[in-house]
């Protein structure tokens, strides 16, 4: 039994339900795990052999209330997985992902539960359940099908040691990826080194390289793509070959955090419980479920797109070239000159320096005064700082959200800081998922990877982190603005072709005038960004789209490539196999290199996000329509966003995503808007 002391022994008491971290230790998360587990597996065996005849109540209803504690550790472990892992949270994970694994098989592959799952699927229209009820019973039946309920017990077998096997393997590429990028991070001796840099970068080098105690140096740390923000400031070449070259390195240097031989394993394992679940390949396992329905759709857009992006990438690089080639005759523009010669054209041709507009970007304006501010504007709510909650880092913040009556919602916590026990990237995860089934709000994350400044100095974003910024705070909306009555469908449990939809929305109301002047303004004078900078910076947007547009596809079509790979297929090479997958598929620009390459690709080889990466472009037409119609009805007021909050945000998973788009925009999207932002109009 789990001791009454350990924290997740019962549910928080604290305001939402909001785990107890100021109480939670590395040694509280096995006994939970365990006992959650045990408790678990009692329940489900409790539904599944009860002896009175399946009801939506006693079969469908149980099931959404059932794993409480495994659900409350699960939550608060995996989050601190990624933002906070230490050397044991990490043993932890990988003890328990297999074990976790062969847990989801045994509730999908209980052939009792199923047989009461299936029992009510087939006379679901004579229940007399309501559209939300009805939904569910019928994603319960998808999940348990496409988990394998229906394969006979020797494939099942061979299932539960496939899934037992990817768990583990997934888990090592995450571990392997974090500690290969922070032993990839590159240290600079001489601050002359880091000419072009700001002051506030120079600073936040030297705050990350006192952090590794290395006093008197200059670290700067990896992000997750292969771009790294550096490269377009530093003026010295060969520092930002290195910086290029550390960043592509990463999982490919024949060392103990190589991941070639886990991607290579991990792909064939795909392909074959693909195979046993009676699909071609695992792409086309996965997305049958999303919005896209075929891999060959998928595949469709992102090949319509290629040639018109490669196309401009090719002029962009032109122009690029001969800047470099007055700098340096002889030269030829490699993919670590691109950042900085793209930002010499910003500055000469739309009078745009990034780097002199982060002094107008300062976190805390950005978020209460831009973030806040749009959504207060949009959608009602209000923000009250609580400084009395615990926290699992002392750099997090946390909000308690209202909505426009006054009524709570949730609460909202900000990680924004980088630190070498946080994997890269930005994301945003729930600690509670709001549901009126079992009387919850939402307790939801937003985690970035912003440098971190020495003290008393203020954090200025760069363009892209504020991009981010907003972006995540959709995905929060999207969970905060739930109103759905069974967890399962709670926020953004949509499909992956569709989560990026609200958050990409969410990115428009950066540079809406009315909240850019509201909280865009000079850090140390509290000027406002000037009206014309502003303009100048609207009229750069497009530029550099053929470069944006290419590294992304380039990267979904090397997913695609992977996991189109049937079981019968066979990789020795991993690095062979990109090459040549990137050149079949015409994205093969030596200089504008995938934004992630196979062995620190992420989203697809170790989260979830295997053969859905497509899914940002895919949900970027929805999102282009959507700013246009926006844009055509009033833009930023508080009858628009409660429409697609109504009609979209509020509805998570409970009625099918293309249907809330068609109830929201009045029809079926269109990609003309997004071929114009991109300036794809060739497409």
């Amino acid at each position: 039994m789990i001791s009454p002391d350990n924290p997740f022994a019962t549910a928080s008491e604290l305001p939402y339900a909001l785990p107890p971290f100021d109480r939670i230790a590395d040694e509280h998360y096995r006994p939970a795990f365990e006992e959650g587990l045990a408790e678990h597996t009692a329940e489900i065996a409790a539904i599944a052999g009860n002896p009175d005849e399946p009801t939506f109540e006693n079969t469908i209803v149980a099931l959404e209330r059932a794993g409480e504690l495994l659900n409350r550790v699960s939550s608060v472990f995996y989050n601190l997985a990624g933002s906070n892992a230490t050397d044991e949270i990490q043993a932890i994970q990988a003890e328990m992902a297999p074990k976790l694994a062969a847990h989801a098989d045994a509730i999908h592959l209980d052939p009792r539960l199923f047989a009461r799952i299936n029992a009510l699927y087939e006379r679901r229209d004579d229940l007399g359940l309501d559209a939300e009820s009805l939904r569910l019973l019928e994603r319960r039946h998808t999940d348990f099908t496409r988990a394998g309920a229906g394969l006979p017990a020797a494939e099942q077998a061979r299932l539960r040691e496939l899934n037992e096997q990817l768990s583990t393997l997934q888990t090592r590429f995450q571990q392997h990826l974090l500690k290969d990028t922070n032993e990839l991070a590159v240290v600079i001796d001489d601050v002359a080194e880091l000419a072009g840099l700001g002051e506030g970068a120079i600073a936040t080098a030297a705050e990350a390289a006192t952090a590794r105690g290395e006093d008197g140096k200059y670290v700067l740390n990896l992000t997750l793509p292969t771009a790294q923000a550096a490269l377009e400031s530093l003026e010295n070449r060969a520092v930002r070959e290195r910086i290029f070259t550390a960043s592509v390195s990463r999982g490919n240097r024949g060392n103990e955090f190589d991941n070639n031989a886990l991607v290579a394993e991990l792909v064939r394992l795909r392909a074959e419980k693909a195979a046993l679940l009676g699909y071609p390949n695992h792409a086309a396992y996965i997305i049958a479920d999303e919005t896209a329905k075929t891999a060959e759709a998928a595949v469709g857009l992102l090949e319509r797109l290629a040639p018109v992006a490669v196309a401009n990438a090719r002029t962009e690089a032109a122009e690029l070239q001969e800047l470099l080639a007055a700098d340096e005759p002889g030269a030829t523009l490699r993919p670590w000159d691109w950042a900085f010669y793209a930002a010499k054209v910003r500055r000469s041709r739309f009078q745009v320096d990034t780097e002199a507009l982060r002094p107008y970007f300062e976190l805390n304006r950005v978020l209460i005064d831009g973030v806040f501010h749009a959504a207060g504007k949009l959608y009602g709510l209000s923000f009250t700082e609580r400084d009395d909650l615990p926290k699992y880092h002392p750099e997090v913040r946390i909000f308690e959200v209202f909505d426009a009556d006054g009524s709570a919602l949730g609460l909202f916590l900000m990680d924004y800081y980088t630190r070498d026990s946080k994997r890269g990237g930005a994301w945003m995860n729930n600690f509670v998922d709001q549901s009126r089934l079992l009387d919850r709000k939402t307790v939801v994350v937003n985690v970035l990877n912003v440098g971190k400044p020495p003290a008393g100095e203020p954090t200025l974003l760069t363009f892209d982190e504020v991009v981010t910024a907003f972006h995540e705070f959709g995905h929060a909306l999207h969970s905060l603005l739930s109103s759905v009555t069974y967890p399962t469908f709670s926020g953004t449990n949509v499909p992956r072709d569709f989560v990026e939809y609200p958050s990409q929305v969410n990115e428009m109301w950066m540079l809406w005038p009315e909240v850019l002047a509201n909280y865009a303004k000079h850090h140390e004078t509290g000027e406002a960004l000037p009206a014309e900078q502003v303009e100048k910076l609207l009229a750069s947007q497009q530029y550099g789209e053929g470069f944006a547009t290419t590294e992304y596809l380039a990267a979904s079509l090397l997913d695609q490539a992977w996991h189109g790979l049937g079981v019968d297929d066979h990789v020795e090479d991993v690095q062979r196999f990109e090459t040549d997958a990137l050149v079949k598929a015409g994205v093969a620009l030596e200089s504008v290199p995938p934004r992630y390459r196979t062995t620190y690709f992420n989203h697809v080889f170790g989260g979830g996000y295997s053969a859905g990466y497509y899914s940002y472009i895919w949900s970027e037409v929805l999102d282009a329509d959507t700013v246009q119609w926006f844009t055509e009805n009033g833009g930023l007021n508080r009858a628009n966003g409660d429409h697609f909050r109504r009609e979209l945000l509020g509805r998570g998973g409970s009625v099918d995503p293309m249907a809330a788009f068609r109830a929201f925009r009045g029809r079926d999207p269109e990609i003309e808007p997004l071929l114009k932002r991109r300036g794809l109009t060739g497409a």
